[in-house]
C-alpha cells in the first residue's frame, strides 16, 4: 500500500467538526420545536410538515454539493489543484442558479403543497403551515449556497470552518426564536424569521471566506459568473443520481406524512418529535458519511483502491461505535424528552415506542444502509446506489408503510417499522456491492 493519504489526526480533524456541526443543528432544531410547543401542538405539527419540505430541498442541495465535492476531491487526489478549484467555483454558480429556480417553483406550487401533499390537516394546522412556508422558503437560495461552500471546505479537509459558520447560523436562529417566541409571544413566524436571517448570514459568510487565496480550493477574486458546462456535467454525474435519490427519499416521507395526517394530530406530533430526536441518534453516522466522501474520493483520484478499502473499514468502525453511544443516550433520555415537549400521555406513549424501536435498530443496521453507500458514491458508483435506494424506499417504506400503518392498523408505529425494513434491504445490497469490488471498474470523473 502507498503512503497513507490521511493520518488518524487528519481524520479526527475532518470528522470531529462535522459531528459538532450536525449535533448543533439537531439540538437547535429540538430547541426550536420545544419553543414552538409553547404556541400549541397545532403549531408543532405545522412546522414539522413544512420542515419536511425543507429537509427535501436541503437533501437535494447536499446531494449536488456532494457531486461537487467528489469531483474536486478526485482532482485533489490526482494532484490537479487548478481543476479542483474550478470544480468548486462551478458548484457555487450552479447551486445559486438552481436554488432560485426551486424557490420560485415552491411558491408557484404552494396550494398543491398545502392541500395535496400535506393531505387532510386541521384548519389551524393549515393556517400555521401557510405562514411558516411563505417565510422559510425565501431562505432556499441561501441554504443552498451555504451547503455548496461547506462542501468545498470539507473536501479540502477544513471542516472546522463550516462548523464555525454553522455555530453562528444556529446560534442566531436559536436566539431569534427565544426572543420572538418566548419573549414577544409570536406564533410560527417567530421561528420562521430567525431561520431566514440566520441562513442569509451563513451564506454570505461562507462565500466571503472562500475568497481567501491561501486556501487550497478558493474562489477567484476576479471571478466572473461564467458557466463551464463540461465541469458542471461532471458534478451532475454524481449530483443528479444522489439528488434524485435524496429527493425521492424525502418525497416518499411526504407521501407517508399524508397517510400519518389521517391518523390525527397526536400521530403527527409523535412522528414530528420522534423525527427530531432520531436525527440526533443518527448524526455521527451522517457526519462520518460526509467525511467518507472526502477521504474515498481522494483515494480514487490517486488510483489507490487498497486505501479505499482501508479507510472505508476504518470509518465504518468509527460510525458504528459512535451510533451506539448516541442511540443509548436517546433511550436513556426518553422520559426527559417527552416531558420537555409537553406531550399528552397518548402522544408520549407512541413517541416512546417509536424511539426505543428506532434506536435499537439504528445501532445495528443504519450505518450499512446510509454511511457505507457514500464510499460507493465517492467511487462514482452512484447509479447503483440510486436504484437500490429508490426501489427499497418505494416498495419497503411506502408500500409496507401503507400495509402496516393503515391496513393492519398499527398507525404511525407501522410507518416506522416499514422504515426499518427499508434499512435492512439497503444494507444487504450495499454490503454485497461493496464486497464485490464492482465499484473499482467505474470510470473516474477527471
Amino acid at each position: 500500500m502507498k503512503p497513507l493519504l490521511f493520518t488518524n489526526k487528519d481524520l479526527q480533524k475532518l470528522i470531529t467538526p462535522m459531528i459538532v456541526e450536525q449535533l448543533l443543528a439537531v439540538l437547535v432544531g429540538m430547541a426550536d420545536t420545544i419553543m414552538v410547543a409553547a404556541v400549541g401542538e397545532s403549531a408543532v405539527a405545522s412546522v414539522s410538515l413544512v420542515d419536511n419540505i425543507n429537509v427535501l430541498l436541503i437533501g437535494l442541495f447536499m446531494a449536488l454539493a456532494t457531486g461537487g465535492a467528489v469531483v474536486a476531491g478526485q482532482f485533489l487526489g490526482h494532484g490537479d489543484v487548478k481543476k479542483a478549484s474550478s470544480a468548486a467555483q462551478q458548484l457555487v454558480f450552479f447551486m445559486a442558479l438552481f436554488s432560485v429556480l426551486i424557490m420560485a417553483l415552491v411558491y408557484v406550487g404552494k396550494w398543491f403543497i398545502l392541500h395535496i401533499v400535506f393531505g387532510q390537516i386541521e384548519p389551524d394546522v393549515m393556517a400555521y403551515a401557510n405562514t411558516y412556508l411563505m417565510i422559510v422558503m425565501a431562505s432556499i437560495p441561501f441554504i443552498a449556497i451555504y451547503n455548496a461552500g461547506a462542501a468545498i471546505f470539507r473536501v479540502q479537509g477544513n471542516s472546522a470552518v463550516s462548523m464555525k459558520v454553522s455555530i453562528l447560523m444556529n446560534g442566531l436562529n436559536a436566539a431569534g426564536n427565544a426572543i420572538l417566541v418566548l419573549g414577544l409571544h409570536s406564533g410560527v413566524e417567530g421561528v420562521a424569521i430567525p431561520t431566514l436571517i440566520s441562513r442569509i448570514v451563513a451564506a454570505v459568510m461562507i462565500i466571503s471566506l472562500l475568497f481567501s487565496q491561501t486556501l487550497t480550493l478558493h474562489l477567484s477574486r476576479k471571478m466572473k459568473i461564467q458557466f463551464d458546462w463540461g465541469m458542471i456535467r461532471r458534478i451532475l454525474r454524481i449530483g443528479i443520481p444522489s439528488g434524485v435519490e435524496n429527493s425521492m427519499f424525502q418525497l416518499g416521507k411526504l407521501v407517508l406524512l399524508s397517510l400519518i395526517s389521517t391518523f390525527g394530530t397526536v400521530a403527527i406530533t409523535a412522528n414530528a418529535v420522534s423525527n427530531t430526536v432520531a436525527a440526533f441518534a443518527i448524526l455521527p453516522g451522517q457526519a462520518i458519511g460526509m467525511g467518507m466522501v472526502t477521504v474515498v474520493s481522494q483515494c480514487v483520484g490517486a488510483d489507490d483502491h487498497e486505501q479505499v478499502r482501508f479507510y472505508t473499514k476504518k470509518l465504518m468502525k468509527y460510525a458504528i461505535g459512535a451510533m451506539a453511544v448516541t442511540n443509548l443516550l436517546v433511550m436513556a433520555a426518553i422520559p426527559l424528552i417527552t416531558a420537555a415537549y409537553q406531550l399528552s400521555p397518548e402522544t408520549a406513549r407512541i413517541t416512546r415506542q417509536i424511539l426505543i424501536f428506532h434506536s435499537i435498530c439504528a445501532i445495528f443496521i443504519w450505518t450499512f444502509s446510509f454511511t457505507l453507500p457514500n464510499a460507493l458514491r465517492a467511487a462514482n458508483d452512484v447509479t447503483f446506489a440510486m436504484v437500490v435506494s429508490l426501489l427499497s424506499m418505494w416498495f419497503c417504506r411506502i408500500v409496507m408503510g401503507v400495509i402496516l400503518g393503515a391496513w393492519i392498523g398499527l398507525g404511525v408505529l407501522g410507518i416506522w417499522i416499514a422504515m426499518i425494513l427499508d434499512w435492512c434491504v439497503r444494507s444487504l445490497f450495499f454490503l454485497t456491492r461493496y464486497h464485490s469490488g464492482k465499484w473499482k471498474k467505474k470510470k473516474k470523473l477527471i
